[in-house]
């Protein structure tokens, strides 16, 4: 095949990972047998292209070439395989901040955390999905909080992670990997974590479902003076965020323990909302988040 293409467009090549110097005007597929080919875009016509997309797939060298592993997954996502078995796996969501890596290098620098090459699927240059796939010889806790941790030291690389439960079944696949990008988006509107649980993603999801309106009468009912306090606020989000534990507070917040404990008692006082009774503080947060973002 290659060389009937070659006959007909007499300008394609081969791409190769140690090609640096690409004309930029080159249109690239990948074959079935993952060869990388590119044809110069001043021979191909609109036609060319939708008869080649007919049978190769669009390829940008800026990506590594696809595996077979994440060939199969992106086959799953986009044409369903609702009875398939597979092994328990989990989408884990990444947006890393613009221009300070490629897509190569990311992936390199992360299959160093796991036994075997995960599979990606990119979104874009800056975001996508990883498929943390559980099997015997799986990392039974991967930190991602660790991985950002190593990659901001190693390659000075800034990004976040959204964390899904594990899956024993790809019912609905497709509707739930666009539900996840979607969710994650919405995640990172509502916070400044690096890493983010899917437990976390499904309050701020629910809270977005909620109208501006909605918002600022939760905001004004639950908080009261406080709402425009932002130094009471953060000290009251970070003891919520601490599972309710001063002392664990109090470290966070660099501050004593006693004066954590007067600013929660006057909170509790003004507002009547006991920030250490759980279902209390679970509405407090709500309403902190809500006030974060009511404009929206």
């Amino acid at each position: 095949m290659l060389n009937q293409l070659q006959n007909i467009f007499p300008s394609m090549i081969k791409y190769n990972d140690h090609d640096h110097n690409i004309n930029d005007n080159y249109q690239w597929f990948i074959t079935d047998m993952n060869n990388i080919i590119g044809i110069d875009k001043d021979e191909l016509t609109t036609k060319d292209i939708s008869i080649l997309t007919a049978f190769l797939t669009p390829y940008d060298i800026q990506f590594p070439v696809p595996t077979e592993n994440e060939k199969t997954w992106k086959q799953r996502i986009n044409n369903g395989a609702q009875n398939e078995a597979v092994t328990p796996y989990r989408f884990v969501y990444f947006s890393i901040k613009k221009n300070q890596t490629d897509p190569k290098s990311f992936k390199e620098a992360l299959d160093a955390f796991f036994t075997k090459s995960v599979p990606i699927l990119w979104e874009n240059e800056n975001e996508g999905i990883i498929i943390e796939e559980q099997t015997a010889e799986t990392e039974e806790n991967i930190s991602y909080g660790q991985i950002i941790d190593v990659l901001m030291s190693d390659l000075y690389v800034k990004i976040k992670f959204l964390v899904g439960p594990y899956l024993d079944n790809l019912k609905d696949i497709h509707r739930y990997y666009h539900l996840f990008l979607k969710g994650a988006e919405i995640a990172f509107t509502y916070s400044d974590k690096s890493v983010i649980t899917y437990t976390d993603a499904i309050t701020y999801n629910l809270l977005d479902q909620v109208d501006v309106k909605l918002k600022r009468e939760i905001t004004a009912i639950v908080l009261k003076e406080f709402a425009t306090d932002e130094d009471v606020l953060h000290t009251i989000k970070t003891f919520i965020e601490c599972n309710l534990n001063v002392s664990l507070a109090a470290k966070e917040l660099y501050m004593h323990r006693n004066s954590l404990q007067y600013r929660l008692d006057k909170f509790i006082e003004k507002t009547d909302m006991d920030v250490r009774q759980f279902n209390q503080a679970m509405v407090v947060y709500l309403a902190l988040l809500a006030n974060m973002h009511k404009s929206k």
